[in-house]
């Protein structure tokens, strides 16, 4: 029963308040501003967390203030199916403001006929930001889904794409919001 929530944190940051939760192997959670889910209280009788939940905390502001980040901190994804972990796994070889498809996902991990399995993991990924879900959009081009909102989603992929390539390369979606990022001078690229 390791895998069970020690330590619970909320983290202000300029995308709003994360919350980030441990387990005694790692970063077990990540919760977005908004999501809520459950709610903790603060007692003077908890431990101290470990050190890797106020590492988590750092490079999360910093990522959240447009900063690039190289995560190094400990996860803890024992709750997910060897499925969802392989996906999870291929999720975090996606660049930084750089994006692929569902399909890519699936044939990255050998099931090139799973691209909707592939969606139903990432939309399970406990630790969005740092396993980048966000990055994974549908083979037409269009954004997809989000755990945490396309809102989010589009200010993710928004704020890494700042500074992400020399040149914008531009390219029409059938999703309006993104295009409009896209033309704005977010530099982004479709993969």
């Amino acid at each position: 029963m390791d895998y069970l929530v020690r330590h619970s944190m909320i983290v202000p940051t300029k995308l709003g308040p994360f919350r980030i939760q441990c387990s005694s192997r790692g970063i077990s959670r990540i919760v977005f501003p908004g999501f809520g889910g459950a709610r903790f209280r603060a007692t003077a009788k908890c431990p101290p967390p470990p050190s890797f939940i106020r590492t988590c905390a750092r490079q999360l502001r910093q990522y959240a203030a447009g900063k690039r980040v190289r995560w190094t901190v400990p996860l803890d994804l024992s709750a997910g199916t060897a499925f969802q972990q392989a996906v999870w796994r291929a999720l975090k070889t996606i660049p930084r403001g750089q994006t692929r498809s569902y399909g890519w996902v699936a044939r990255k991990i050998g099931r090139p006929g799973a691209s909707r399995a592939v969606g139903a993991a990432c939309g399970a990924n406990p630790v969005p930001v740092v396993v980048p879900c966000h990055r994974v959009i549908a083979g037409d081009g269009s954004i997809g889904g989000f755990g945490g909102g396309l809102f989010m989603k589009r200010r993710l992929l928004a704020l890494e794409c700042r500074g992400a390539l020399t040149k914008p390369v531009v390219r029409r979606s059938p999703d309006p919001a993104l295009t409009r990022i896209m033309e704005t001078g977010a530099e982004h690229r479709f993969c």
